[in-house]
């Protein structure tokens, strides 16, 4: 059971509205809608709704969620390969449920989807490859030596800097969602 109950629009103080505009009516809100970001009573869903608790931080929060998706030089596939990954390590319901339909607009494969649930990299070649070996070493908690020379290569220090961002960005939202009792 959550434990953090659905702040709906009407109920919020000016810092959270702003906050609130901010997430409905930016990058996320714009295009092909892939997961619901808010309920029917216009509650955000997922990790929005706690940003909403301290909006200052939240803002920043979801800010850097929105340079990673949407200002990232990773393509959508290597990006949702990477978040999928997070998802399937902090079994993250909510993450997995989200990210596991925009990986399917970015042209995973069911079996693809399925083998990241299992952190399983082996469907994947080329940079697609390399970014699913980073993310599961950072996952890990460090790039060896060896890692780092085979991930730089692939990749470039830039991406590898993206991916390392990301995975923290989403390693927090997980963590968030777990403390707070959001599922999908």
């Amino acid at each position: 059971m959550t434990r953090l109950p659905g702040l709906r629009p009407e109920t919020l103080d000016p810092d959270q509205a702003a906050l609130y505009g901010t997430i409905t009516g930016g990058p996320r809100a714009a295009g092909p809608q892939h997961f619901a970001l808010t309920r029917d009573d216009g509650s955000l869903r997922g990790p929005f709704n706690a940003m909403l608790l301290a909006p200052g931080l939240g803002a920043a929060l979801q800010d850097l969620g929105a340079a990673i998706r949407y200002r990232g030089a990773l393509t959508d596939r290597c990006r949702e390969i990477a978040i999928l990954l997070v998802a399937a390590r902090w079994d993250s319901d909510f993450e997995r449920e989200a990210h596991e339909a925009v990986g399917r607009a970015a042209g995973l494969t069911d079996g693809e989807l399925e083998g990241l649930r299992r952190e399983d990299a082996g469907a994947f070649a080329g940079d697609e490859a390399a970014v699913a070996r980073a993310t599961v070493a950072l996952l890990d908690g460090d790039l060896d030596d060896e890692a780092w020379g085979a991930s730089s290569t692939a990749l470039g220090a830039p991406a590898i800097f993206e991916l390392t961002t990301l995975v923290g960005y989403y390693a927090t939202l997980a963590l968030q969602l777990r403390v707070f009792r959001v599922g999908a």
